[in-house]
């Protein structure tokens, strides 16, 4: 199917009342939750591998620290993730309240296969990981869950006024949030980040900045969108998958506007996409870009509160 139809259905579906919860059912029966055992793989060894693998090569440990994510989801694997790993708590934020029981009972029995994989790579013991994973297992309702994992699920929320206390957290991490966030929000967000962890704490982010429609329409590439100018952009974005089309240096630049260190960037153009960028048809606005970021669509970077 054509992107440009998708994106009219969300922006019909976002305008209706009762649209969202629609578009929520639609996402569980036909999209990628429909893989649901991958859906946990990537998100196990695609993200939060390689988020503790930013925080190891740091030298920052995840034992005994207070997180915070940006954006929950259908079921919370980073910040049991993180509870396993020996994190002491995580409040999680979400503009909406997604999280699903069955799913979530679905994806703590997916993680068995992975604690091998999680010792190894953390210097864990699997054994201390086996237990921490039962002890959730236990849990009889999804209020239990979060109990025992030490998570505090908040939903609705708002993360750029979490009403946490000051300089309280060690870590604020998102994974493929940031992409759908505006601009102006993100600079709040930012603010709010440095606010509330305490010095010598980080701002972990994963960030997918290529064109979602991509996904869908395997027609198009993760830079169809910079085509558009921001008249036309207006007709295909929509609430229920808003898309900023930021490049990755912008995010750089928000965390450093609110008074943060870059401490790791972690962003390479594509090459294929490289190949093509000279015959693009680039809109206006994003004609100051230079080609590599033009054609860097993924970033992950951490940025330190120093004082």
């Amino acid at each position: 199917m054509d992107w440009r139809i998708k994106g009219i259905i969300q922006k019909v579906l976002s305008a209706m009342p009762g649209g969202s919860a629609l578009n929520s059912a639609m996402q569980l029966r036909m999209g990628g939750l429909r893989q649901f055992d991958r859906n946990v793989d990537t998100k196990v060894i695609g993200d939060w591998l390689v988020l503790a693998s930013h925080m190891k090569e740091l030298g920052i440990p995840i034992e005994g620290r207070v997180f915070v994510e940006v954006g929950t989801g259908w079921y919370p694997t980073l910040p049991v993730c993180f509870h396993l790993a020996g994190a002491a708590r995580c409040h999680t934020v979400d503009l909406h309240r997604h999280m699903n029981w069955e799913l979530a009972r679905r994806m703590l029995a997916r993680l068995e296969q992975h604690l091998p994989a999680i010792a190894a790579q953390l210097v864990l013991d699997e054994q201390t990981l086996r237990d921490r994973l039962a002890r959730l297992r236990q849990a009889g309702t999804q209020e239990e869950l979060l109990e025992a994992a030490g998570i505090e699920y908040i939903a609705p929320g708002d993360a750029t006024r979490t009403g946490l206390p000051d300089s309280s957290v060690d870590v604020v991490f998102s994974n493929s949030v940031l992409e759908h966030v505006p601009g102006p929000v993100i600079r709040d967000l930012m603010e709010e980040t440095r606010r509330v962890l305490r010095p010598g704490g980080i701002a972990l982010h994963s960030v997918n900045c290529g064109d979602h429609y991509a996904y869908f329409d395997r027609r198009v590439t993760q830079i169809n969108y910079l085509r558009h100018g921001a008249a036309t952009w207006w007709l295909w974005n929509n609430s229920l998958q808003y898309q900023n089309r930021l490049r990755a240096n912008d995010f750089l630049g928000l965390a450093r506007d609110a008074g943060l260190a870059v401490i790791l960037d972690r962003q390479r153009p594509r090459p294929e996409l490289l190949a093509m960028i000279d015959d693009f048809p680039v809109a206006k606005e994003f004609r100051h870009y230079s080609r590599e970021q033009l054609c860097t669509t993924s970033i992950d970077f951490v940025a330190r509160r120093d004082s």
